[in-house]
């Protein structure tokens, strides 16, 4: 089981910066997935950036030149640097990891399948 805590979310006047932190516990070896999804009101849940484990990252095309998604394997940490933000980035933002080896005793165990999402962290674009 993987435990994500968000943080970094609140509001923001057009055109300025806020930076999430998602932080996995425990019994990790490694993951291989860490990304950030959203949520508006009304709407479906939908990627905004993913990173895998070996450093290729994928964005939606509406955040691409303005989002920056990055990841501490050490820490299991993934972070998402979003800049000149808009009214239409308001929404739940949502911390999600696929695909986790971990520990077991002496050894490992790899799980394709995993998934785990955050509780979701609120940001708010407003003037």
């Amino acid at each position: 089981q993987v435990q994500l805590v968000e943080s970094g979310g609140g509001l923001v006047q057009p055109g300025g910066s806020l930076r999430l932190s998602c932080a996995a516990s425990g019994s990790i070896f490694s993951i291989h997935n860490m990304g950030w999804y959203r949520q508006a009101p009304g709407k479906q849940r939908e990627l905004v950036a993913s990173h895998n484990a070996g450093g290729s990252t994928n964005y939606a095309r509406s955040v691409e030149d303005r989002f920056t998604i990055s990841r501490d394997n050490a820490k299991f940490t993934v972070f998402l640097q979003m800049n000149r933000l808009k009214f239409d980035d308001t929404a739940v933002y949502y911390c999600n990891v696929e695909g986790v080896t971990y520990k077991r005793g002496s050894g490992y165990f790899r799980d394709d399948e995993a998934e785990f999402w955050g509780r979701g962290t609120q940001v708010t674009v407003s003037s």
